[in-house]
């Protein structure tokens, strides 16, 4: 009875570790999101693995209970059964299915604003890899990205600013990633007509960086407009322009 209490103890440790790690992003945790977009992936995600071991925790409990009522009772034998039984489902359902990094041939399918998230989530995994300066554009890359993606919600996907972002941010950039990592380590910082492979993949970021806030600020242009033309309308209603405008005289 000793020894099997504690197992029961061991198993129960066991598993609040892997609970603890899968919380915190599991044995290898993930790099941290840069932006809000990958957030949300891995949060659906982490939210879909606490619903199956809900799921499976009621299931076991409620068919345990059921089984009680039938023959009469299950003993202590059943009830550290039942606990063994959910310290398994929750260290299996807590680790599976494991989240997957896209692969580069699905960033581009879909609607232009999930390929943008998507792109997040892949230049995560790509970033330990990459030369610091170039790591560091693509860590600020993603809150551009989000402010991209905040404009393209709604946007039609045959819009000339949808396949000009599809292009820019499903192709080129990680065509350009991919380039570069083909090259063997040893040769990345290797000079050639003045300049790295290191160098080079730097640059191409920070100008795909620019290009990228430019598109964001052109979608954004309608919004800025509105809100510019709200205001002016505001300001003669109520503020300055309303105390400067002619008043109609009160005759009676």
């Amino acid at each position: 009875m000793n020894d099997l209490t504690r197992d029961s103890e061991r198993i129960l440790s066991e598993g609040k570790a892997l609970v603890r790690d899968n919380r915190e992003g599991g044995r290898h945790r993930r790099a941290p999101s840069i932006g809000q977009a990958s957030a949300k992936v891995k949060r659906d995600h982490l939210l879909k693995k606490v619903r199956n071991i809900a799921i499976a925790l009621f299931a076991l409990w409620v068919g345990m209970g059921v089984l009680g009522v039938i023959v009469d009772g299950i003993g202590f034998i059943g009830v550290m059964a039942l606990v063994i039984a959910s310290v398994v489902a929750v260290g299996v359902l807590g680790s599976y299915p494991k989240m997957k990094t896209p692969k580069r041939a699905d960033i581009n399918k879909g609607n232009v604003q999930q390929m943008v998230g998507r792109t997040e989530l892949w230049l995560e995994a790509q970033r330990p890899a990459l030369p610091p300066p170039a790591a560091k554009i693509v860590s600020d890359m993603g809150v551009q990205l989000d402010a991209l993606g905040l404009q393209l919600e709604g946007l039609d996907q045959s819009h000339p600013k949808a396949r000009e972002v599809r292009s820019l941010v499903g192709e080129q950039l990680p065509e350009m990633i991919d380039s570069y990592r083909r090259i063997p380590a040893h040769l990345r910082t290797e000079e050639r007509a003045g300049s790295s492979p290191d160098q080079q993949l730097t640059d191409s970021l920070g100008k795909i960086s620019g290009e990228i806030d430019s598109i964001t600020r052109q979608l954004a242009e309608g919004s800025l407009d509105d809100l510019a033309i709200k205001h002016r309308y505001l300001d003669y209603k109520f503020g300055e322009g309303a105390q400067t405008s002619p008043q109609l005289e009160d005759k009676s």
